[in-house]
């Protein structure tokens, strides 16, 4: 069978134009204690996209579906724009389970790859029948299907739509992914099913991250040549020199045409989380929607500093903050539940 580089399929960049967005309504209090507040964040989310993206919307049960529109409606969610999916699901981190969508432009076609979800290095075995979603989101779609036979989360990948993409080397090369396969193997892998021509390996993510150091916590392109890059200018903070690092790997780094990338520093919240507990929080973790872009906030001085940021690198679309305080106990935020679909 051919591979989607040789079929003409390659991954677009998250700023082209979306048919839906993918999303699983959230329900474990293991994950979310305080799951009220998770939820309505979640409805918040699912609220502003609805606007101007279909959702596609999975849930466990009629129980649960008759909740969800409860609490969207009462977010003033666009309902007619929400399409529900009882299917049974353990997390909701949609976008390191789900299929990664490739597109053929020339021919206009839309098709999916299936990589292996291993709930992050086997560390969650509860959570691993979730590396069973896309096919059952398949039934629904009827797409070519790409099997990858390679493990890999959407979170850990960011594209340019070019043939740039960024990743770390704390996971991709962590050997409680793909221990057999030579980092040559996978940047093979990454070429043929999402067109990666070029690969920018920076080091590693952030403190409390259970992923292993994914891409959307801490590097996110904006345009093709311009990416933002989460930044720590506290020299006591663990992530200090992790993301200044990863900042110099990005500043000397080039496009898929030899062209240096312009890098914009994104501030971090900080230290976000309860006492015994440092949660993973990012503003990196936003979800770039059709007219939005949506953006995780934690009731912390630098909300409004990181929206700014934010806010001059999408001169063409509204910012919107979210706090999503409450689904970081989950360790992730907008991009991590969500996967875009994109329109052809």
């Amino acid at each position: 069978m051919l591979t989607p580089l040789e079929s003409g399929f390659a991954m677009p960049a998250e700023w082209e134009t979306h048919e839906a967005v993918w999303l699983a309504w959230p329900y474990d209090r293991d994950s979310f204690p305080n799951l009220e507040g998770a939820e309505n964040a979640f409805s918040r989310f699912v609220a502003e996209v609805s606007e101007d993206e279909r959702v596609e919307l999975l849930v466990t049960d009629e129980l649960m579906e008759g909740k969800a529109k409860r609490l969207l409606e009462q977010n003033a969610a666009n309902l007619e724009a929400v399409n529900f999916h009882i299917l049974k699901y353990a997390d909701i981190w949609f976008r390191d389970y789900g299929p990664i969508f490739v597109v053929n432009r020339e021919h206009k076609k839309l098709a999916m790859t299936k990589w292996i979800f291993n709930a992050w290095g086997n560390k969650y075995k509860e959570l691993l029948p979730d590396n069973e979603i896309p096919y059952a989101m398949n039934k629904l779609l009827k797409l070519p299907q790409f099997e990858t036979g390679m493990v890999l989360e959407g979170g850990s990948i960011e594209v340019n739509g070019k043939g740039t993409l960024l990743t770390t080397r704390q996971c991709l090369l962590n050997p409680n992914r793909n221990p057999a396969l030579s980092k040559s193997n996978i940047e093979n892998t990454l070429r043929d099913y999402l067109g990666a021509t070029n690969i920018i390996w920076l080091k590693s993510g952030i403190e409390g991250d259970d992923t292993d150091g994914h891409i959307d916590d801490i590097a996110r392109f904006v345009s093709p040549s311009t990416v933002l890059c989460a930044y720590q200018d506290d020299k006591s903070d663990p992530d200090y020199q992790a993301l200044r690092e990863n900042l110099e790997i990005l500043n000397s780094a080039t496009d898929q045409d030899g062209r240096k990338l312009e890098v914009i520093r994104l501030p971090v919240p900080g230290r976000v989380g309860p006492p015994e507990k440092r949660l993973p929080a990012s503003y990196a973790n936003f979800y770039i929607g059709n007219s939005k872009v949506l953006v995780p906030t934690f009731s912390v001085k630098n909300d409004e500093r990181a929206i700014e940021v934010i806010r001059s690198a999408f001169p063409g679309r509204k910012v919107v903050g979210i706090n999503a305080y409450f689904l970081a106990f989950g360790c992730g935020t907008f991009h991590c539940m969500s996967q875009q679909q994109p329109a052809v």
